[in-house]
Formats: structure tokens, sequence, C-alpha cells
């Protein structure tokens, strides 16, 4: 079964020029690296010019850059969709649900757009996709609370949002971001989730 973008470029017609599929995999390459870098406000001819080619060669191969945009996202949400169901078939559930929270942030901080829309773009097209993505992501939070290694205290709605705050600003306080902080924080964030830490926070602060 195709992916949301090669259904969408199905829709312009086969092109049995080499050229003409070079073009189309130069757009395409060029609008995912427009979308992780710049967000959602894009213009068609940001992405002809990162692709080396007019905006007419954009208008014949590609049916509207809102529909490639979307296309992109719907295909990256998937992903991280299946990632979560890989996720619950893991033996292991701390293992399965620390594995996707990398494969999710990673994600995240790699596209403006992905980030941009998992926020609440207002794209009515993604919100069928993001809501499969809620439902796995419940099922892989609660089967990891009920195998005891995710903190019975927490609400798993609390998760998501505490895993987007892995993604750092470029700078606070004077202090710049290290090419990798967004793995650290989670590594912080991943043992804050683990029941030890609860009982630790409890026994720092038995008042409460």
């Amino acid at each position: 079964m195709p992916n949301a973008v090669e259904a969408l470029l199905s829709q312009s017609g086969p092109s049995s020029r080499a050229d003409a599929q070079r073009n189309v995999e130069r757009l395409v390459a060029a609008a995912r690296g427009a979308l992780a870098d710049a967000g959602l406000d894009l213009t068609t001819r940001d992405v002809a010019a990162r692709a080396g080619v007019g905006l007419g060669t954009l208008y014949r191969r590609i049916p509207s850059l809102d529909a490639l945009l979307t296309a992109i996202l719907i295909d990256t949400i998937d992903e991280m969709t299946n990632l979560a169901t890989h996720a619950l078939e893991d033996p292991d559930p701390w293992r399965g649900f620390a594995d996707f929270a990398e494969a999710f942030v990673q994600l995240r901080a790699c596209s403006c757009g992905l980030h941009d829309a998992l926020a609440g773009s207002g794209n009515p097209d993604l919100t069928p996709k993001i809501d499969q993505l809620r439902l796995a992501l419940r099922r892989l939070i609660q089967r990891t609370q009920r195998a005891g290694a995710i903190r019975d205290d927490l609400d798993w709605r609390d998760i998501p949002f505490v895993l987007a705050t892995a993604i750092a600003a470029e700078h606070t306080i004077g202090l710049h971001a290290r090419p990798d902080q967004w793995q650290r924080n989670l590594r912080i964030i991943l043992a804050g989730l683990r029941p030890a830490a609860a009982t630790q926070a409890q026994t720092q602060n038995p008042t409460g």
C-alpha cells in the first residue's frame, strides 16, 4: 500500500522521463527539508529554490504544496504510530516505552513542521492520524504502568507533554544547548518517570 506522499504524487500521473522523476524526488526532499527547518510557514518558491527547479516544474509535478506538506506529515505521524504499536510487542514494557520515547522526541526535535503539527496546526486532514497516535501512545503508557515500570501516580496524558519538554531551546540564562541536549534531557525525564523517582521524592518531602 503506498504511503501518503506516493499516493499524492500518483495523481500527477507516471512519467517515463528520468529527469522528470529526479525533479519529483528533489521536490519531495526539498519540501521535507524546508518543513523540518522552517515549519509550516513555507512557500512554493522556497521549495522550488531548495530543489533547484522552476516554479513551473513544481506546479506540473506536485498537485499543491499544502497537499505535499500534509502528506509528508501524515507519513511521519503514521511512522510514530507504528513505532508505538511495535513497542507494545516488546516483552519488556519499559524498554518498549523508552525506545518509543527516544524515537518520538527525536522526530519532533528534527522537524519544526512535525512539532507544529502535533502542537495543533489546525489542519483537519491530520486529525484522524493524530487521534490514532494518541490511542497507541495511551495503550503503550498504560501497559507500562500496569507492569509497574512507570509511576502509577501519573496520568498518561501528562507524559506526552513531559516528553515534548525534552526538546531544548537553543539557549537559556546565557548557556547554549549542546548538540545532544534533547537526549540528555530525555534521560533525566525517563529517570523521573520510574517508580523509584516517586518513592525518593516522597522520602525527601514527606509532607507533600
